[in-house]
């Protein structure tokens, strides 16, 4: 559900294949997306929640910034109807 929950997004979407190319800080990810940095970051959770993408924190220009990448290459779906018995 979580995984369901975190594709429901074109954002998350957009989030992802930014990061399929090459890691990126939110500063960045919400620069290319034309959005702000509280927006991206919330969405972030979201995918970290449900697995698909990792981050760790690096020194910044002004303090911190968070990096993030891609926890998986391919995300597969299945739906199993279920038998009768």
């Amino acid at each position: 559900v979580k995984v369901a929950k975190a594709l429901a997004s074109e954002t998350r979407w957009a989030i992802l294949k930014l990061l399929q190319k090459r890691q990126m800080d939110v500063s960045r990810i919400a620069k290319e997306l034309k959005q702000t940095e509280a927006n991206i970051s919330a969405q972030i959770k979201i995918l970290e929640d449900a697995g698909l993408i990792r981050s760790h924190y690096e020194p910044g220009d002004h303090g911190v910034r968070k990096v993030c990448e891609t926890a998986v290459d391919k995300i597969i779906i299945e739906l199993v109807s279920k038998s009768e018995d």
